[in-house]
């Protein structure tokens, strides 16, 4: 009987032992760090060419690649669709997914994709294939962004994320975080220098011309813009506007894809401190009194903006008027190379050539039941496609997503 009793205990011990184990297997597998990569499976499709109109609607924010692909972010995934041209989000054409870290920022450059995730790591894909091409360590972003279903923040507005092309040609992925600097050849992700900076009061504004990376330093003293060298680190200049206040923000401005960088510069003060552009030249920025006005971008060495109602073309940096488009009461929501975009009060999206002013195209942006009555959000452009956000009117920035979008499908995908 004794026997008998034992053996059932060294049983039931043996049983909680393996009972305990196969729910610490299962906890590892849920809770471990894992990667998952889904690759393409088809060939890389051919670009697409569909006629100037309104394409479908999406329920993510895209990166437009090649006019082949479109690229989006969830909160732990990147992954591609294709044709670029279809009505809806198809199933991925490429995945790639991180646990338990989070997606912090993507950017594209050529045909690599660069991921950074919450715990500082690059991770930059084949945008082909969405096969990994490297791995590099980077600091970690100095907060948690707050980010929207559409995931406009990740893609549109990656902050502390940039390719850069430095002066010798070579492209250098920059990323920021709380502390540090760290930059890696787009190439192979090899490291090619690091900076330990001010922990919080280094803002990184982006990329410039020329091979300069832009900074607002407020570390010590009033606030100044940091001019370093995309090869090196180095820091070459350090500038504040003649007869700035102690505060200072900084918005970049035409600036262009593949790491070319951005041609000028707008500055504000605090309050109703007046706003002044200013020009990217070799020396230094150079003033130019065209780029103050809000709204006004830069595209084709023209700045482009509203003025009493009425679009005005000027050539940067003289400011010599050179077109008038009388398109109605609107704004300039998005420039790409060879296209100025703008949206009129009743969402009609009206394509300029910025050189002439000539009208390239126009259409209302609506689809199906869902109406014009709605305020633009978000806006992007790239290889001749334009992608909106639709806002449910009147808008209230501090409601739930639900109540802050027209629909689930909230973005608006347009061919120009």
């Amino acid at each position: 009987m004794r026997w008998a009793v034992g053996r059932r205990r060294v049983m039931a011990a043996v049983a909680a032992v393996g009972v305990a184990a196969t729910a610490g297997v299962i906890a590892y597998r849920v809770l471990a760090p894992a990667e998952v990569s889904t690759p393409a499976r088809d060939d890389y499709p051919a670009r697409s060419a569909p006629a100037a109109g309104v394409i479908g609607r999406l329920p993510a924010a895209p990166l437009i690649v090649d006019g082949r692909l479109r690229v989006y972010a969830a909160v732990r995934q990147v992954y591609a669709d294709q044709p670029v041209d279809s009505r809806s989000r198809r199933t991925p054409y490429w995945s790639f997914r991180r646990w338990p870290a989070s997606l912090d920022a993507v950017v594209v450059s050529g045909a690599t994709v660069v991921t950074r995730w919450s715990d500082g790591q690059l991770v930059a894909l084949d945008v082909r294939t969405g096969r990994v091409a490297w791995r590099a360590d980077g600091p970690e972003p100095a907060s948690t962004r707050v980010v929207r279903r559409t995931g406009t923040a990740v893609v549109w507005q990656p902050s502390g994320l940039v390719v850069s092309r430095a002066a010798d040609g070579r492209l250098v992925v920059v990323s920021s975080g709380d502390g540090e600097i760290r930059a890696v050849d787009l190439a192979d992700g090899d490291q090619l220098w690091q900076s330990a900076v001010g922990a919080g009061c280094r803002e990184p504004v982006g990329a410039g011309s020329g091979g300069r990376l832009l900074t607002v330093d407020d570390c010590d003293g009033p606030t100044v813009v940091e001019f370093r060298d995309t090869a090196t680190g180095a820091v070459t200049t350090r500038w504040r506007p003649p007869d700035a206040g102690e505060e200072l923000t900084a918005t970049l401005l035409g600036c262009r894809p593949e790491g070319v960088g951005c041609a000028a510069l707008r500055t504000a003060g605090h309050g109703d401190a007046p706003a002044r552009g200013w020009l990217l030249g070799p020396e230094g920025p150079v003033r130019v009194s065209v780029l103050d006005r809000a709204g006004t971008e830069v595209v084709d060495e023209m700045a482009v903006g509203v003025a009493d109602g009425v679009l005005v073309g000027r050539s940067v940096p003289d400011g010599e008027e050179r077109w008038r488009s009388e398109t109605g009461p609107g704004r300039v929501i998005a420039v790409q190379p060879g296209r100025v975009h703008v949206l009129t009060e009743v969402n009609e999206l009206v394509t300029l050539d910025p050189k002439t002013g000539a009208r390239l195209s126009g259409f209302v942006l609506d689809i199906g039941s869902d109406g014009t009555g709605w305020a633009p959000g978000d806006a992007y452009a790239a290889d001749g496609y334009v992608v909106v956000e639709r806002l449910r009117q009147p808008v209230d920035p501090d409601g739930d997503d639900r109540r802050y979008y027209l629909t689930a499908e909230a973005l608006i995908i347009a061919a120009t």
